[in-house]
């Protein structure tokens, strides 16, 4: 009986390092979503695609409150305390600083004598295709004027001046809307509102990358090609201008 005290206040004296408390489910999810959070600042040259993935951030902020919310109510129940405060004070920082750099940089990226476009606004709207208008009212009014677009080269589809097909020294090429849906598969399956013909004019010429392009240049419109089974382009780019 002597024995079964002595160990009964062992255990009681125990440190209390040895009390478990699990970590807190919204903590953890915070910690991931703000590091998720980071792929912000690889897409900040594209507003539109900051504002989506800021969603990450934004909920990392939201688990990470809820979750020093319910720790602060329930002091000693659970862990993560550290997670949830560096995952709120991450996606801050990645919610501030990548929204800024991705508005100066779309504040900044038209050069000067140009209409910014996208192949958002090229594509006519339900009421314009059911009028039989394939080209937008306010596109077809760029006809012949300077714009400036932002997209994809589709491998396979940039040539020399020569027509052979090259990697460097470009002088034509097709720009579609994006590199995961345009770009792969049969050019059949792209709409015409999804691609654009670039033609480099002057000496200006470009090299194949993966990346997101900036072209300028003078809009040419065909509307008798605005259909998915035209031979030649709806839209193309008479370009003085690629970044």
């Amino acid at each position: 009986m002597a024995t079964d005290a002595v160990f009964s206040e062992k255990i009681a004296d125990a440190p209390e390092e040895f009390d478990y408390r699990p970590l807190n489910t919204s903590a953890v999810v915070s910690g991931v979503l703000a590091l998720t959070s980071t792929t912000v600042f690889a897409v900040s040259d594209s507003l539109e695609s900051a504002l989506f993935l800021s969603f990450f951030a934004l909920c990392a902020i939201i688990f990470g409150w809820a979750s020093l919310k319910t720790m602060r109510a329930n002091p000693g129940q659970f862990s993560g305390v550290g997670i949830a405060k560096l995952g709120i004070a991450w996606s801050i920082v990645c919610l501030l600083g990548g929204l800024s750099y991705a508005g100066y940089v779309r504040a900044t990226e038209v050069p000067p004598g140009y209409e910014r476009t996208s192949f958002t606004e090229l594509r006519p709207d339900e009421v314009e295709t059911r009028g039989n208008h394939t080209i937008p009212d306010e596109i077809a009014k760029l006809d012949g004027q300077k714009v400036f677009i932002k997209g994809y080269m589709r491998p396979g589809t940039h040539y020399s001046d020569g027509g052979a097909s090259v990697s460097n020294g470009i002088a034509r090429f097709l720009l579609v809307r994006d590199n995961q849906t345009c770009c792969f598969g049969d050019l059949a399956n792209v709409k015409y509102f999804d691609q654009m013909a670039v033609a480099c004019k002057g000496r200006l010429r470009t090299d194949y990358k993966q990346g997101l392009y900036r072209v300028g240049g003078t809009l040419r419109v065909f509307p008798e090609n605005a259909h998915d089974m035209a031979h030649g382009p709806a839209y193309a780019l008479e370009a003085d201008y690629i970044q």
